[in-house]
């Protein structure tokens, strides 16, 4: 009977993949390569740790204005660029996110006033966005991690404002909510 697990188990002579993974954990124990370049072998290795660090964040903020230049580009208030809400069509109902394109696109084209009277909401979130983008970066650049601890209540609180909004937006007094 042979031995499945240790030194000279045949899993390890037949599939070859534990080896490998012992070698190299050997060779960059022996050679030192930690990700720079290798002189050696002319392969360069994994990017410093701060373009790492910063890689997410910027990627992130990218996505983002790419989707703002599409949005300022691509005017929302032209019938047919976009499609309509689903609750809205269906219900006849605001969803909290109603008007968040108008808003974006009010916003980009340096509108604030028609960006809040689109979409409060989603006006007050591209500020909290940009700050908490900013402190992602600067944390990034530190070296330390991005950890934004909430309470539970704060979620709650913070679902409460999206439900007391979109409740208001569709009431007769609050119209000066409905995009």
């Amino acid at each position: 009977m042979h031995e499945l697990h240790g030194p000279g188990s045949v899993l390890k002579r037949r599939t070859g993949w534990v080896g490998t993974l012992e070698r190299r954990k050997d060779q960059v124990g022996r050679t030192g390569w930690s990700g720079t370049a290798d002189s050696g072998t002319g392969r360069v290795g994994r990017p410093t740790g701060r373009v790492r660090r910063l890689a997410t964040p910027i990627g992130i903020l990218a996505a983002v204005a790419g989707a703002f230049a599409y949005v300022g580009s691509v005017d929302p208030n032209e019938p047919g660029h976009y499609p309509v809400c689903p609750l809205l069509k269906l219900t006849g109902v605001l969803c909290p996110g109603c008007g968040g394109l108008r808003s974006a696109h009010a916003f980009i084209t340096g509108d604030l006033g028609a960006a809040l009277e689109a979409n409060a909401i989603a006006t007050v979130g591209y500020f909290l966005f940009a700050a908490v983008w900013v402190l992602w970066l600067v944390r990034a650049w530190r070296g330390q991690p991005l950890r934004i601890g909430l309470a539970p209540v704060w979620w709650w609180g913070v679902g409460a404002v999206l439900l007391i909004f979109t409740v208001v937006r569709n009431l007769p007094f609050g119209s000066a909510l409905a995009p």
